[in-house]
C-alpha cells in the first residue's frame, strides 16, 4: 500500500478524540482513543479502559479490534491514535502486534513523524503466517 497524499486524517482523528472521550482512565489519567478505516469503507474506534489490577487494563485498540470484528470483521488501512489532549500518539508494542493481525505490514498510521506502514514500526513482525508455515 501507498501513502496516498488524497487521504484525509482528520475525520479519523476527530473519532479517535470523540472514542478518547469516552475511556476509563482513574488509575493513569492518560486517557487513549484510536480510530481506523476499514478496507470496505467502514470506520471503528476504540478508547482504553482500566481496571484496579493495572495490568490488566484494555488499550483502546483491544476496543477497536473488538468492534471491527463485532461489526463484521475485515482488513484495517488507515489508523490514528490521540492521547488526552488530542495528540498523535504511537501504539505501543503490543498493541502494533495485534493490529499486525488485524491490517497487516500495509496498514498506514498516523505518528508525530509522519505517516508510516505498520511494517516500519514493526520490523520483522511474527504473524499468523508463520503459525501455518510447515
Amino acid at each position: 500500500m501507498t501513502v496516498s497524499a488524497d487521504f484525509d486524517w482528520e475525520p479519523l482523528r476527530e473519532l479517535a478524540r470523540e472514542a478518547m472521550s469516552h475511556a476509563y482512565a482513574p488509575y493513569s489519567g492518560y486517557p487513549v482513543g484510536v480510530a481506523a478505516l476499514v478496507d470496505d469503507g467502514r470506520t471503528v474506534s476504540g478508547c482504553n479502559v482500566e481496571n484496579a489490577s493495572y495490568g490488566l487494563g484494555l488499550c483502546a485498540e483491544c476496543g477497536l479490534v473488538s468492534e471491527l470484528q463485532r461489526t463484521g470483521g475485515g482488513r484495517l488501512t488507515h489508523f490514528t491514535c490521540v492521547d488526552g489532549r488530542g495528540e498523535i500518539l504511537v501504539p505501543c508494542g503490543r498493541c502494533r502486534q495485534l493490529l499486525y493481525e488485524f491490517g497487516g505490514p500495509d496498514l498506514l498510521l498516523e505518528t508525530p513523524a509522519g505517516i508510516l506502514p505498520l511494517s516500519e514500526m514493526l520490523p520483522q513482525a511474527f504473524g499468523p503466517d508463520h503459525l501455518t508455515s510447515k
